[in-house]
């Protein structure tokens, strides 16, 4: 189970349960807020807050290897072998996705729709390091038209172009990648620069800093970039492709956790009550009176 969609009184109770079903920590989901909820009047037109929580990738790839996949040979019992097997020479469990021709298929289609739209460009395929993407680069005089405001024509491309060259999101092997001229490279590092400098200012005002729609690519990239400080958190606001992400403080809250606990920890255990005080517990009397 990657995701779950839960719902509670609050907001932190709603994440609480989501963090219970998948079995994980904060720091190891991404949250997105469907409904704040509401407390309606004498109990009339209440409603609960939904989130939906979906487990970060590394947390997805972390699972897999606790769980390796059981595959069954003929002739011969079960047998749990890990998912991915890099041994040079030796048969691997294929998975039935041809991935050269989902990707010619995929720059085919790219090719004709730049024509169709009257760009004149070329596109070129590169695989990205680590080999977890193919990157269709697109060569065009005009790549402001076909990037977009903030990247919305791109996306829009790559959502076409993933849709009908058959990519599946979560299938294994490499993902097709749209990309203009390394536009997706300085987008990143644009977004990991406002996510890390707002991050600062929403510890410094103590306040909850809102960020205008994001699509899901560039909401992931600041939930990246800000997961490692514990002194924020990041959660998504809204429904649709295009969502509000809110960076939210914690400084305080961890603060007084922190407190409570060292007090709880120094704090002498406390002696059972008995029918009379212990003589020590008494105060102490009057010598003069």
């Amino acid at each position: 189970m990657d995701f779950v969609e839960t719902e509670g009184d609050t907001i932190d109770a709603a994440i609480d349960n989501a963090l219970k079903l998948l079995g994980v920590t904060r720091d190891k989901v991404t949250v997105d807020i469907l409904s704040e909820g509401r407390k309606g009047i004498l109990g009339f037109g209440a409603q609960k807050a939904k989130v939906h929580a979906a487990l970060r990738k590394t947390a997805i790839e972390f699972e897999r290897q606790a769980n390796p996949a059981t595959v069954a040979i003929p002739g011969k019992p079960a047998t749990s072998v890990p998912m991915v097997e890099a041994a040079a020479g030796t048969e691997q469990v294929a998975i039935s996705v041809d991935i050269t021709a989902m990707v010619a298929k995929a720059k085919m289609t790219l090719t004709k729709i730049l024509q169709l739209m009257g760009v004149a460009a070329t596109v070129e395929e590169k695989a990205a390091a680590g080999g977890a993407e193919i990157i269709l680069e697109i060569k065009a005089v005009d790549s402001g038209l076909l990037i977009g405001r903030k990247g919305q024509t791109l996306e829009a491309l790559q959502y076409l172009i993933g849709r009908i060259a058959g990519e599946r999101q979560g299938s294994e092997g490499p993902h097709i990648i749209i990309d203009i001229e390394s536009y997706r490279e300085r987008r990143r590092r644009s977004l990991e620069d406002m996510a890390l400098r707002l991050g600062e200012k929403a510890k410094r005002q103590r306040k909850t800093v809102t960020v205008d729609a994001l699509s899901a690519a560039d909401r992931r990239i600041i939930h990246a970039a800000l997961q490692d400080d514990p002194w924020v958190t990041t959660r998504s606001l809204g429904q649709g492709s295009y969502r509000r992400l809110l960076i939210i403080p914690e400084g305080d809250r961890k603060k007084k956790d922190e407190a409570k606990s060292m007090a709880s920890d120094a704090a002498p255990a406390r002696p059972q009550r008995s029918g009379a005080r212990p003589a020590a517990a008494r105060a102490p009397e009057d010598k003069n009176g």
